[in-house]
């Protein structure tokens, strides 16, 4: 079969064009051909002005956005000091140019017509390429060697599942180029840190424009993880990285274990940055070191900021930090935020992460709410236990709460407990910024007895979550759900308002204000004992970055289950995923209240 080799694992790409020869001096040596002249004429090129313009035809359109950003023809037209000479070199050109260019798009037989004229005594290039028919992947052979072959199949399943092409796809280069990286690095990700591509080769027959790939990895030993290699420690002591450490000496590499020592580092409030590097020497694979360099806060911080919600309206907050309290590294804050309907404030004293990475801490902190004709009052002080890892959160608290409410009607009200609490959060997505597939779950419950500090005996519970199903490329299903209780056999008015529940808002019931559902008295809206809402919502995405959205809200906040109202809300929205996070505009329908509603949210609310 007449064919041609592409070689990406030499230092220059050599690209077939229609009679398949190999492509030695590429688009880089015509540019630096060009300046050289350029260069060698600078005296009088100056004088000999060529102002001209480029118009490129063919399409697909990927195509044409690529011949316009490589072609030297269209590069240089932006500059005035173009002879005629020089201007004859990029037209002539112009043509092998385009061959090479098209065939990394998998068009290796296109047809290039130059035109050039003048008009008003300006030059116009027309380019016309029709780019013929585009090479399609006939066949993917990969093929492993080393001990993956015994060792860890699944590994070369995952292998496997990572190189992105299959039979059928358009060929391009940087398809192939990514597909075969994509692969590496999911090999490279457990066990086989060394591994590497031994061969790889597309071979394009320009007859049929077909393309078959084969690709030979060779996995290497199998790695282990030896002692943390640390610097960059002076302020803060050693023994800090140590104790949220999750790897052990001997554990099998593995690419996640790293992520999330780096991940248990930059929770802890020490460290600006780390970075980690791991020896991947083959002849070295056991107990290979990790270098780790950290570069640390100082010891006081203040920080502020202001924002926007819909919610809430706009906000200031601001905190302060010292991380070296007693001079043993035990972090003390005070935070502080005003909105338009909540000021909140706190101070906490922690102690360094112990064992396992878990903290100890004690805090105060206050809340006050004034929203619906409704003010809470919520004071706090007590103890905490927490432990952040990769995926998972744990917090075990104790915590001693006095609240005052105040409604249109009646006294205020006051009521306080001591809650022993516990609360999980695991985040299982593929991506944490902006998830497509998989699912965010927190859970929380407590309890208090009457007499123990506290007013009336209850058990509370709480539940929320978010489950993304992808829908072919484009689009997205995301549904959120969240349940809570508070069960006793007094009144509400015996629990402290600050942990019972109302609903409505953007990350709510859309379509209804801010913790508007709730249990209505005097048009004062109280919060309650039982909340339930759920959502549903379809996304698509016209590409990377802008999406439009369509969705159903559906709540109730009551205190008597069999008395319940369900509130309904739908609408439309724009998604954004912007360098900070996502971005989310809605325009929400009170089904209930016949209200049109908009909404601004940034980040993912969990």
């Amino acid at each position: 079969m007449a064919g041609c080799l592409i070689e990406p694992s030499r230092a220059r790409r050599r690209i077939a064009g229609r009679v398949c020869r190999a492509l030695r001096v590429g688009l880089a040596g015509c540019a630096l051909a060009l300046v050289a002249c350029i260069a060698a004429n600078g005296a009088w090129a100056a004088k000999a002005k060529a102002s001209y313009r480029v118009d490129i035809e063919t399409s697909p359109r990927s195509l044409r956005k690529l011949l316009e950003t490589h072609l030297d023809v269209a590069r240089f037209a932006k500059r005035s000091d173009i002879s005629d000479d020089q201007f004859g070199f990029l037209v002539t050109a112009t043509p092998q140019q385009v061959r090479d260019l098209a065939a990394t798009e998998g068009y290796f037989s296109p047809v290039v017509r130059t035109d050039v004229r003048t008009v008003d005594g300006a030059k116009r290039v027309l380019v016309s390429v029709d780019p013929g028919p585009q090479t399609t992947i006939s066949s993917i052979e990969l093929s492993f060697r080393g001990p993956v072959l015994t060792e860890d199949p699944g590994q070369e399943n995952a292998t496997r599942f990572a190189f992105s092409l299959h039979d059928g796809d358009p060929f391009s280069q940087s398809g192939w180029d990514d597909a075969k990286g994509a692969s590496l690095r999911a090999l490279q990700a457990r066990r086989y840190l060394g591994a590497k591509i031994a061969r790889s080769e597309a071979r394009i027959d320009p007859r049929t424009h077909e393309a078959r790939l084969t690709v030979v990895y060779d996995s290497g030993p199998t790695f282990t993880m030896g002692k943390l290699d640390v610097s960059g420690t002076r302020r803060y002591p050693a023994w800090i990285v140590d104790n949220v450490n999750p790897v052990s000496v001997g554990d099998i590499y593995d690419v996640q274990r790293i992520n999330e020592l780096q991940r248990q580092l930059q929770n802890t409030p020490y460290y600006a940055s780390v970075a980690i590097d791991v020896d991947n020497d083959p002849a070295k694979p056991a107990d290979t070191p990790i270098h780790l360099k950290v570069s640390e806060y100082p010891y006081n911080s203040v920080r502020g900021g202001v924002g926007y919600s819909t919610d809430t309206g706009p906000h200031v907050q601001g905190s302060y930090s010292y991380l070296d309290t007693f001079g043993r590294a035990y972090p003390f804050s005070v935070v502080g935020r005003v909105d338009k309907i909540q000021r909140y404030g706190q101070v906490q004293l922690s102690m360094p992460p112990g064992p396992r990475a878990w903290t100890n801490s004690v805090l105060a902190s206050y809340t006050s709410t004034d929203v619906s004709d409704t003010n809470i009052y919520s004071a706090r002080v007590g103890v905490q236990r927490t432990r952040t890892s990769q995926n998972i959160d744990y917090v075990y608290s104790i915590l001693y709460y006095q609240d005052r409410l105040t409604q249109n009607s009646g006294s205020p009200t006051t009521s306080r407990a001591l809650v022993p609490s516990w609360s999980w959060t695991r985040r299982n997505t593929d991506d944490p910024l902006f998830p497509r597939s998989g699912n965010l779950i927190h859970a929380e419950a407590g309890f208090a007895v009457k007499g123990v500090a506290t007013d009336q005996t209850f058990i509370r519970g709480y539940a929320r979550g978010q489950q993304y199903l992808p829908i072919g490329k484009r689009d997205l299903m995301v549904f959120r759900a969240e349940v809570g209780g508070v069960f006793t056999s007094g009144p509400s008015s015996g629990v402290p308002a600050s942990l019972l529940f109302r609903a409505g808002g953007s990350n709510s019931v859309r379509g209804y204000s801010f913790q508007s559902i709730g249990n209505n008295v005097d048009g004062s809206v109280l919060p309650t004992k039982y909340l339930m809402t759920g959502s549903a919502e379809y996304q698509h995405w016209f590409n990377r970055d802008w999406g439009a959205a369509v969705f159903f809200d559906i709540g109730t906040a009551t205190d008597t289950w069999s008395e319940k109202i369900f509130y309904q809300g739908v609408g439309v929205g724009a998604r954004w995923r912007s360098p900070v996070g996502p971005v989310n505009v809605d325009l929400a329908y009170g089904i209930r209240n016949r209200d049109v509603r908009p909404y601004l949210t940034l980040g993912i609310a969990f």
